[in-house]
C-alpha cells in the first residue's frame, strides 16, 4: 500500500512551467477558472458565482494537502509564477491499489499550446516516481474531444466508455475512463 506525504509541498518544474501551491492571493485565477462556461463545458460542475467561494476552495484544498488525502497544484509559467493559468490534481486515491485518478482545468488562452500535456507528464512522473503509483486514471465526457487527445498524446489509453452514468442538471451523460499504467523497468 502507497503512503502519501505531500508536506514539504511537492513542486514541480517542466521546461516551461511551475505547478505549486495554490494561495489565497490565487484565488481571483481560480474564480475564473471555476466560473467560465469554456472551462466548465464538459465538467459537470456548477460555476463559482463569487471570488469568496474560489477562497473556500483554496482553502478545502489545502486542507485535503495537509491531511495527505489529494495534491493539487497550480500551473504557472516559470516567467510568471505568480499568475495561476490552470490546475493540475492527484486524487481519489486507492491506495490499496496504488492508483489515483488525475483531474485539471486551463485557461483557454492557453489551450493547444501543449501546457496541459507538459503537466500532465509531470504529474503522472510524480505519481509514478515518487508516490509509488501503479496507475492513474481520468475520467471526462466522451464529448470532451480535446481533453481526450491531450491525455492519448500523454500515454493514457481509453479503457472504458459508460452510458448514462453521470446525472447533472437534469440528464444523464455518458463518461470516458481512461488509464495509464506505470512501465516496468
Amino acid at each position: 500500500m502507497i503512503a502519501l506525504n505531500f508536506s514539504p509541498f511537492p513542486e514541480l518544474k517542466t521546461q516551461r512551467l511551475l505547478l505549486r501551491k495554490l494561495e489565497i492571493t490565487d484565488a481571483n485565477e481560480i474564480f475564473f477558472l471555476r466560473s467560465n462556461e469554456e472551462v466548465l463545458r464538459y465538467l459537470g460542475r456548477e460555476p463559482a458565482k463569487t471570488v469568496a467561494e474560489a477562497e473556500e476552495f483554496i482553502s478545502k484544498i489545502k486542507k485535503a494537502v495537509d491531511e495527505n488525502d489529494s495534491v493539487l497544484w497550480g500551473i504557472t509559467f516559470l516567467s510568471d509564477p505568480s499568475t495561476i493559468i490552470g490546475t493540475i490534481c492527484l486524487w481519489n486515491f486507492e491506495k490499496e491499489n496504488y492508483r489515483s485518478e488525475i483531474g485539471y482545468i486551463l485557461h483557454p488562452d492557453h489551450w493547444r499550446k501543449g501546457i496541459m500535456k507538459e503537466a500532465i507528464n509531470s504529474v503522472v512522473d510524480y505519481g509514478f516516481d515518487v508516490l509509488g503509483l501503479h496507475s492513474i486514471g481520468a475520467s471526462l465526457s466522451p464529448e470532451n474531444i480535446a481533453s481526450s487527445s491531450v491525455l492519448e498524446s500523454a500515454g493514457f489509453v481509453k479503457e472504458a466508455h459508460l452510458k448514462e452514468s453521470f446525472y447533472f442538471n437534469g440528464k444523464f451523460t455518458d463518461k470516458a475512463i481512461y488509464s495509464r499504467l506505470k512501465k516496468a523497468n
